[in-house]
C-alpha cells in the first residue's frame, strides 16, 4: 500500500511539472521571403497581405534579421534538427540523406518528457527519428492530392496539401495527444515551393491587382561577378511555360506540369484549374509579347501564383491558432514561424535562393510567447537557423548540449539580449555547377553591415555595404576605400571558421551531382 501511494504520489508530482511546461507549435513553410509577410513591411505588403501571420507579431516578436546557415531546403532543416552546421550534420546539399541515428533536439525533448510529432514536408530522405507520431510528405511531396507516410506505410489523400497539413495537425492536437504531457508538433508546409500551384479556392486571387515589380528586376549584374552572371535561375530564362508559369499550350509534352498536378487532379480539380487559368493564358498568346513586356508578365504569372499558395499557408496558421485557443492551449504554448531560408521574388531577376545575397539568406522568425514578452516587438539582433533547437531546449528546460553550435534565444524572447551575443554569422552553399540553377559554391561572412562572400571554385570574393547598398548591387571588394573592411572581414571569416569547425576548403572547377536513386522519401 506504501509503495502504491509513492508511486500516486509521483505521478501526481510529475503531471504537475508537465502542466508548467510549455508547449511547442512551430509551423515551418518552403521557400516563404519575408517580402511575402505584410508584417516586415516590403512592397508586396498592401496587394499580398498576411493577416494571420501579421497578427501573430503583432502578439509576439518579429525578428528582422534571422539569417540561415545553408539557403537551400534539406540542409536548413538538417541545422534546424542538430542545431549543427552542414559539415557536421553531415548534410551538405539536397542529395545528401539525413543520418537519423545522431543527437537531434526532438530525441533530446523525448528524454525529457515531451511528446514529439511531426506533419508535412520532411524532405531528408531517411525515416524520421525522435518522433511518437510523424506522417510526412515523400520528397517535396505534391500540391494535389498528396501522398504521405506513416508508420502504417504509404498513402494518399484526396485535397490540397496544406489545407491536408492542417487538418492532421489539428487532428493530432484534438485526438491522438497524451493530455497529461506537454508536447512539441512541427507542422511543415510544402508551399510556397516551386511549382506554386494554388488552392482551388485561390485560383484567381490578384487577378485584378498588378503586383509591384522590385526595384533589380532588370538587374544587369555589371556591378557583380561571375556567379551572378552565370546562375540559371531567371525569371527571364530559367522559367518553364509548363511547370512554372502554367500555360499548357506552350508546353512541352509530358512536362512536369502534367506529371506534378495534373496525373493527380480528380476531374473536378482540372476543371477549375482549366477555369482560371484558360482565359488568361489565351488573352497572353493573342497578346504576343516580347522583350521586358514578356519579362513583365512571367513575372506577374509567378508572384501571383507564388502568393496564391501563401494564402493556403496564412489561413493554416489562423487555423491553428484557433484550436489551441479553442483546447485551452494557446497560453501556454509557443506559437513559431520560419521557413527553411528566403526566396528571391523577381528581385536581380531571379527566383529560388542559394546565394548569400539578403534575400535568400534572411528567413522569417515569428514568436509567440504569451505573458513573457510585451506584444508587437521587432528584434534586430542577429539571429539564425542554427539557434532554433538550442531555443526549443531551453524553452522546454531540457538540457543543452555542448556539442550544438547555436545560442538559445530564450534571454532574447525575454528581453535581455545577452552582452556576449553574436556580432557576425558564417555561410556556407555546397552545391555548384553543374547542379540545378548552376549556383557557385561560397561560404561567407555578414556582421550586419558587411557582407563578405568567397566563390572559392572560381576564385573571386565580393564585399558588400549593405547599409549604403541595401539591394547589394555594387561589389567592393577591390574598392581601396574598402581595404580595412576586407581585411577585418577576412579575419573574422578565419575567426568563424575556426570557431564552428569547418575543414579546409577544396576548390574544383566543377562538383560532381549524384542523381537520386528512385527512393520512396
Amino acid at each position: 500500500m506504501h509503495q502504491l501511494s509513492y508511486l500516486l504520489l509521483s505521478l501526481l508530482s510529475l503531471t504537475a511539472v508537465f502542466a508548467k511546461q510549455p508547449n511547442i507549435v512551430f509551423v515551418f513553410s518552403d521557400d516563404h521571403a519575408t517580402q511575402a509577410i505584410s508584417a516586415y513591411g516590403s512592397r508586396l505588403a498592401d496587394v499580398a497581405p498576411t493577416p494571420h501571420l501579421d497578427r501573430l507579431a503583432s502578439e509576439g516578436i518579429l525578428f528582422d534579421r534571422c539569417m540561415v546557415t545553408n539557403s537551400i531546403c534539406g540542409p536548413s532543416r538538417a541545422v534546424i534538427q542538430t542545431g549543427k552546421h552542414s559539415h557536421l550534420n553531415g548534410f551538405l546539399n539536397n542529395q545528401s540523406s539525413f543520418d537519423g541515428t545522431q543527437q537531434t533536439f526532438p530525441k533530446l525533448l523525448q528524454q525529457h518528457g515531451y511528446q514529439t510529432a511531426i506533419v508535412g514536408k520532411w524532405h531528408l530522405k531517411s525515416e524520421p527519428q525522435g518522433y511518437d507520431y510523424w506522417d510526412v510528405l515523400p520528397g517535396q511531396g505534391h500540391y494535389y492530392n498528396p501522398d504521405f507516410i506513416s508508420t502504417n506505410g504509404k498513402y494518399r489523400v484526396t485535397g490540397y496539401v496544406s489545407e491536408i497539413i492542417t487538418e492532421k495537425a489539428i487532428q493530432w492536437l484534438e485526438e491522438q495527444r497524451n493530455t497529461d504531457r506537454p508536447f512539441m508538433l512541427m507542422v511543415q508546409h510544402k508551399a510556397p515551393h516551386r511549382e506554386w500551384a494554388p488552392a482551388p479556392k485561390y485560383l484567381t486571387a490578384f487577378d485584378n491587382v498588378t503586383i509591384p515589380e522590385p526595384e533589380t528586376l532588370f538587374d544587369d549584374y555589371k556591378g557583380r561577378g561571375t556567379a551572378a552572371r552565370k546562375q540559371d535561375m531567371s525569371i527571364a530564362k530559367t522559367m518553364s511555360w509548363g511547370k512554372d508559369l502554367k500555360v499548357r499550350e506552350l508546353a512541352r509534352k509530358g512536362s512536369q506540369l502534367e506529371k506534378r498536378v495534373f496525373e493527380r487532379m480528380t476531374p473536378e480539380q482540372v476543371a477549375q484549374w482549366e477555369a482560371a487559368y484558360n482565359p488568361k493564358n489565351k488573352a497572353l498568346l493573342e497578346a504576343n509579347l516580347e522583350g521586358d513586356d514578356l519579362i513583365r508578365w512571367k513575372y506577374q504569372r509567378y508572384l501571383k501564383d507564388y502568393l496564391r499558395t501563401i494564402k493556403s499557408v496564412d489561413e493554416s496558421v489562423g487555423q491553428l491558432r484557433a484550436h489551441l485557443e479553442k483546447l485551452g492551449l494557446a497560453e501556454e504554448t509557443v506559437f513559431i514561424y520560419s521557413s527553411d531560408q528566403g526566396f528571391y521574388l523577381g528581385e536581380h531577376g531571379w527566383f529560388d535562393k542559394r546565394f548569400m545575397y539578403d534575400e535568400s539568406f534572411r528567413t522569417p522568425l515569428i514568436v509567440s510567447w504569451p505573458g513573457v514578452y510585451p506584444a508587437g516587438k521587432r528584434i534586430a539582433d542577429l539571429v539564425s537557423n542554427l539557434d532554433f533547437a538550442q531555443t526549443f531546449l531551453e524553452i522546454t528546460g531540457a538540457p543543452q548540449p555542448n556539442d550544438m553550435q547555436g545560442r538559445s534565444l530564450v534571454p532574447i524572447l525575454k528581453g535581455k539580449t545577452p552582452k556576449d551575443w553574436r556580432k557576425s554569422l558564417y555561410y556556407h552553399y555546397y552545391e555548384g555547377p553543374p547542379a540545378v540553377h548552376k549556383v557557385q559554391r561560397h561560404e561567407g561572412a555578414y556582421d550586419g553591415r558587411y557582407k563578405l562572400m568567397n566563390f572559392y571554385d572560381i576564385g573571386e570574393w565580393e564585399l558588400y555595404d549593405t547599409k549604403t547598398d541595401p539591394n547589394e548591387m555594387q561589389n567592393q571588394y577591390h574598392n581601396p576605400e574598402y581595404a580595412r573592411v576586407v581585411a577585418r572581414m577576412k579575419q573574422e571569416l578565419a575567426h568563424l571558421r575556426e570557431n564552428y569547425k569547418v575543414p579546409p576548403l577544396k576548390p574544383s572547377k566543377q562538383i560532381k551531382v549524384k542523381k537520386n536513386k528512385k527512393l520512396n522519401w
